[in-house]
């Protein structure tokens, strides 16, 4: 066994004993007082063994990820590759919701009183509602808004109201729209890995793009959708950098951006993937038609009635008086990270060693192909860090940090001994939908 290896799987054990003690603490502080308001931490789950109908589907999918993913990712045309990850990653995410059933896994999953489904009905006139949005945000205000509307400017809750509105209403149509569109978010890591860096390392990617552990979390969630919303945002904005009609490809990542925005607070943040974007791009010249595109969705909203800034400030004051005030920062602030550990997996834990190492004097980094990938997963670790030490992440970032995670993800293009690893992500993502029963 090579020492790169060894230390890999250091690494990856390392990670495994941040999840044991982020699982010993947290159980011993949620019973001393509760205070975690989570039922397995560091996870919104809850201890419940159990197979369903997703199950066999899983696992054959697992096992033929292990087995012909990486040759078949190396052989394939591009095109047909992106369309091979796509329908796998959608094959892997619905046979994981389906370990729940239908209902629960899928059809029930946006429709709880927390979620955005319940709020549909009260967007019959959306300028009105739009004007009308900050005043619910607080616990105290009438009729306030559930968690998640409450938690997001309007453009989450608006992409469920305009399928209600086109005849694709319920938890089942809202359930499937964020796995069909968070599973293009595979894809558009691809697309910016290639662009940036190289197709050989995006190839070498994309099996662990396809089988993360992640894919417990994006089906079915609304952070799946818009992690989606995101990357290809990023990708777009890949492409214009480095001539690729940039003109087109820039506004549309602008757009995307902006709609990004309107979708979390949080993924502001982005800004500094966006950032790592531009500084390994070869153009400057496309930031003014990205920034153009940039401008539609705040001027869009703001004409509406929606004021961003002011409905993150009042949401500063929601989340103290909700769990977010109870919640002890000097836990969820390590805690936080384990629960990364277990979306991104062991194998990409050890490829971000491998980057971090090749940062170091002497490490044999050079201005090769490599170099814009490594930068690309340390802006992402950088922005999660960010959304970690600003306090306003405290739990469930198992769903809500995905857009962060999916660019982490590509660190496994260093990694050698592929199908191992591939064994272990498959493993865990298995084990966490069969032993517990996540809040999403």
């Amino acid at each position: 066994m090579n020492r790169d290896l060894v230390r890999d799987l250091y690494a990856a054990v390392c990670a495994a004993l941040l999840v044991l003690t982020a699982a010993l603490v947290g159980t011993a502080i949620q019973h001393r007082d509760g205070s975690l308001r989570v039922g397995w931490p560091p996870l919104l789950a809850s201890w419940d063994p159990h197979v369903g109908p997703g199950t066999p589907a899983a696992v054959v999918v697992a096992v033929a990820v292990v087995a012909y993913g990486p040759s078949l990712a190396a052989r394939l045309p591009w095109r047909p590759l992106l369309f091979a990850v796509w329908g796998t990653g959608m094959a892997w995410t619905w046979s994981l919701a389906l370990v729940d059933g239908w209902y629960r896994g899928v059809a029930e999953q946006l429709t709880t009183r927390n979620e955005y489904l319940p709020a549909v009905g009260r967007f019959h006139d959306i300028p009105a509602a739009l004007r009308d949005f900050t005043g619910h945000i607080l616990i105290d205000s009438p009729d306030n808004w559930g968690a998640h509307v409450a938690g997001h400017p309007p453009g989450a809750t608006l992409t469920f109201v305009l399928l209600d509105r086109i005849g694709l209403g319920g938890g089942g149509w809202a359930g499937t729209w964020c796995i069909t569109v968070g599973t293009t978010a595979a894809v558009a890591v691809l697309v910016a890995v290639r662009t940036l860096a190289d197709e050989s390392l995006a190839r070498r990617a994309a099996p662990f793009l396809v089988l993360a552990p992640a894919a417990v979390w994006v089906g079915t969630s609304a952070d799946g959708y818009f992690a989606a919303v995101a990357a290809w945002a990023v990708a777009l904005l890949a492409l214009a950098v480095r001539g690729v009609r940039p003109g087109l490809n820039g506004f549309c990542s602008g757009l995307l951006f902006g709609l990004t925005v309107y979708l979390s607070y949080g993924l502001t943040l982005m800004v500094v993937v966006a950032g790592a974007v531009v500084w390994v791009g070869s153009s400057r010249r496309p930031l003014w038609f990205a920034l153009a595109g940039f401008v539609v969705v705040p001027v869009v909203f703001t004409a509406l009635g929606f004021e961003w800034w002011e409905g993150y400030r009042i949401l500063v004051t929601r989340y103290h008086q909700g769990a977010g005030g109870v919640r002890p920062y000097g836990y969820w602030v390590w805690a936080n990270l384990a629960c990364t550990v277990l979306i991104v997996g062991p194998a990409t834990v050890a490829g971000v060693r491998r980057v971090v190492v090749r940062l170091r004097p002497g490490g044999g980094w050079s201005r090769s192909s490599p170099r814009p990938l490594a930068v690309l997963v340390l802006a992402a670790a950088l922005a999660l860090l960010i959304a970690d030490l600003s306090g306003m992440s405290k739990a469930e970032t198992e769903r809500i940090w995905l857009p962060f995670a999916a660019w982490l993800l590509p660190a496994c293009a260093f990694l050698t001994g592929v199908r191992g690893w591939l064994v272990g992500q498959a493993v865990l993502a298995l084990l966490l939908n069969h032993l517990l029963l996540t809040g999403w």
